[in-house]
């Protein structure tokens, strides 16, 4: 029973190393720190505020308008897509002899998974005429 204790160690390491998560990849590409995000406005905007202060926290807004009195007011729109796809496969004759498992009958598999998603963020923002935050407005969508 010992001798198939290291053997089945080597496997269980082996099949473990075998490659990368989707996960991983994903937080290696992407960028958290410069996020808009619903908790970044309901947490940071606040009526009163100057609009030197929102951009300063939610950068430049993607559109400019005036209302109908002539204030100004501020749209951020963020469209985000994301993909993720993982894929394994070998054998695990494979994984042992550095092999594809060949005329030794290993088990081979192959597998894979994608997930698309895409993600919306709208958020409005009135100032008064003298330029402070009169009202803010937010949607979100998840698709």
């Amino acid at each position: 029973m010992k001798k198939y204790i290291a053997p089945m160690f080597g496997i269980i390491v082996a099949l473990g190393l075998n490659g990368c998560s989707a996960g991983y990849h994903k937080n290696q590409v992407q960028n958290e720190g410069e996020r808009l995000t619903v908790g970044v406005v309901q947490k940071e905007i606040t009526i009163g505020m100057s609009g030197g202060d929102v951009a300063a926290i939610l950068g430049s807004p993607n559109i400019v308008s005036t209302d109908d009195k002539r204030r100004e007011v501020w749209v951020y729109d963020k469209i985000a897509t994301d993909v993720s796809y993982s894929r394994s496969s070998g054998s695990v004759v494979g994984l042992i002899f550095g092999g594809s498992g060949g005329g030794l009958g290993g088990v081979g598999a192959d597998s894979g998974a994608s997930s698309k998603t895409q993600r919306t963020l709208t958020v409005i923002i009135k100032f008064d005429d003298e330029g402070l935050v009169r009202d803010f407005a937010y949607h979100t969508s998840r698709f």
